[in-house]
């Protein structure tokens, strides 16, 4: 039998010594991490983790990571979800048309998207890996085309809604008071590791939003988790993963649209089955 692993991610602040003096204080991320642990214990995954908060940082994420991808063997499935803020720091290795990395923003510093794709890599053939991302800027996080993050017109309706994204004042702050972090890790990784092989693994994101727009907080969760649990209807949803993200934009306002993108091995046994199904 497919074994399933699972790693939930909830952020509702971060630490202000590495952020510049900002807290990034939000309301709903943990509940949307604990929401997406019921839906991997429901279905029965052997090993669900729970990252919250002043827990969720970049070694704990990292290594909860290469555990999965220690453990799991062809036709497994590895359920990643990222509950927080977005943000992004310059490209340190030339990779990137206009010079910016995609992050997810953790509790004692940034994890660029760079160093996601590379954990891909660990994974073994024809394994399975969901990742739900409800930030902002996330489109293609998991190996990120990039937009401008200083363009205000993505700002223009700010006044009523938190949302999910590192303020770009904020976001220059921290990595001038961490460069030597950022360039070093994410160097450092490249350099240790080779990872321009083909992804064995097949992987799909469902993102909280476009790379060029906000994902909205919310009272308990934020608006793309609440609707994705509108339409799981605690298991009660029929349809592969196309079905399942179709529904939930038919849900969203237009200027939050989650994305649904796939790197890797094409797997259509996994294209048409249930979303999280072991």
């Amino acid at each position: 039998m497919p074994k399933g692993f699972s790693l939930h991610i909830g952020l509702n602040s971060v630490d202000p010594q590495h952020y510049g003096g900002w807290d990034g204080k939000l309301g709903a991320c943990e509940a949307d991490a604990e929401d997406m642990e019921l839906i991997a214990k429901s279905l029965h995954y052997n090993n669900v983790s729970t990252l919250l908060t002043a827990k969720a940082t970049i070694n704990n994420v990292i290594n909860e990571i290469k555990k999965a991808a220690t453990s799991l063997e062809s036709g497994d499935i590895f359920f990643l979800s990222y509950s927080g803020h977005g943000g992004s720091v310059p490209d340190q290795d030339k990779d990137e048309d206009d010079g910016k990395d995609e992050t997810w923003c953790l509790y004692d510093g940034q994890l660029p998207d760079d160093q996601l794709f590379s954990l891909w890599h660990l994974f073994r053939e024809d394994v399975r890996i969901i990742v739900l991302s409800d930030s902002c800027h996330s489109g293609t996080v998991v190996r990120a085309y990039h937009y401008d993050l200083n363009n205000s017109s993505n700002y223009s309706s700010l006044t009523d809604t938190t949302y999910r994204f590192l303020p770009p004042s904020i976001n220059h702050k921290t990595f001038e008071r961490n460069r030597s972090f950022y360039k070093e890790s994410i160097i450092e990784n490249k350099r240790k590791n080779d990872y321009s092989g083909e992804l064995k693994c097949s992987l799909k994101l469902i993102s909280g939003c476009q790379d060029n727009q906000l994902s909205a907080d919310g009272d308990y969760n934020g608006l793309f988790t609440g609707t994705l649990l509108t339409v799981w209807k605690n298991g009660t949803f029929e349809g592969n993963y196309k079905l399942f993200h179709k529904k939930i934009v038919e849900l969203m306002p237009p200027d939050q649209s989650p994305n649904y993108w796939c790197i890797g091995k094409n797997n259509e046994n996994y294209d048409n089955q249930k979303p999280f199904t072991i």
